[in-house]
């Protein structure tokens, strides 16, 4: 479960660990993924992994962890952790894009393919070996916000989910992404703490109120488990009705 200690991805590991899954929660921050592996300790089995999925290094680590936690074998992965950057078109940097692709299209899919032999030595033909990219409605409905790289970055994830299901079905390994809209995270809580652009939000939502986390924890349960295992190659929109009502 990468970016595993706050917002949607600490909603998820929450889910998962609840469900009874040993969950190995990561974050480039110590700090943060040593609390919430902590916190999430006391409900079930869950451990912390400190990593960047944007680096090599990172990835080594998680491949590492999941030899030595689970036996090399690795039933789920989450790819969760993202960046994202904002600024007006005229000056959008740089390395707005190299930061928020780094971490959000190419972190995911070396992970992926780092976790392969692992993901291969769960899976059967009974019950897939599961990989659950989180993209974003941003990816599905052009957004108001400046947000270019990350709405181009969610694009790609689920373009890249499909690519990746496959080629991965004749192996059991299923791949399918959700899309998020709009949730109380730390991301976005700039904007949901302001009341006025709060309401204009959840006016352009049709069932009228933001993500909480049984949805998402919920979701992704589903593509874990039993009832999920023959689906691959989906993108599943979670925004309230905001991509498929418009």
């Amino acid at each position: 479960m990468t970016g595993g200690s706050r917002g949607i991805g600490y909603m998820i590991a929450s889910g998962l660990v609840d469900a009874g899954a040993r969950v190995l929660v990561s974050s480039r921050k110590p700090d943060a993924v040593e609390a919430a592996a902590n916190e999430l300790a006391r409900r079930g089995d869950c451990r912390a992994v400190v990593a960047d999925v944007a680096t090599g290094e990172g990835r080594h680590a998680l491949s590492d962890a999941v030899q030595q936690y689970a036996g090399g074998a690795l039933d789920v992965l989450v790819n969760n952790a993202g960046a994202t950057w904002g600024a007006p078109i005229d000056e959008f940097p740089e390395h707005g894009w190299d930061k928020v692709l780094d971490t959000n299209v190419k972190g995911v899919f070396q992970l992926t393919v780092a976790l392969l032999p692992a993901l291969r030595a769960a899976a059967t033909s009974a019950d897939p070996a599961r990989v659950i990219n989180i993209g974003s409605t941003a990816g599905l409905v052009v957004p108001e916000l400046d947000n270019y790289s990350y709405s181009a970055s969610k694009a790609a994830v689920h373009m890249l989910t499909r690519h990746l299901a496959r080629h991965l079905a004749a192996e059991a390994v299923t791949v399918n992404a959700v899309a998020p809209g709009w949730f109380e995270t730390p991301m976005s809580r700039h904007l949901l703490d302001d009341p006025e652009h709060r309401a204009r939000l959840l006016e352009q939502i049709p069932l009228a109120r933001t993500g909480e986390p049984g949805d998402i924890a919920g979701i992704v349960q589903f593509l874990a488990s039993r009832a999920g295992s023959y689906l691959t190659g989906t993108v599943i929109p979670l925004d309230g009705g905001v991509s498929g009502c418009s």
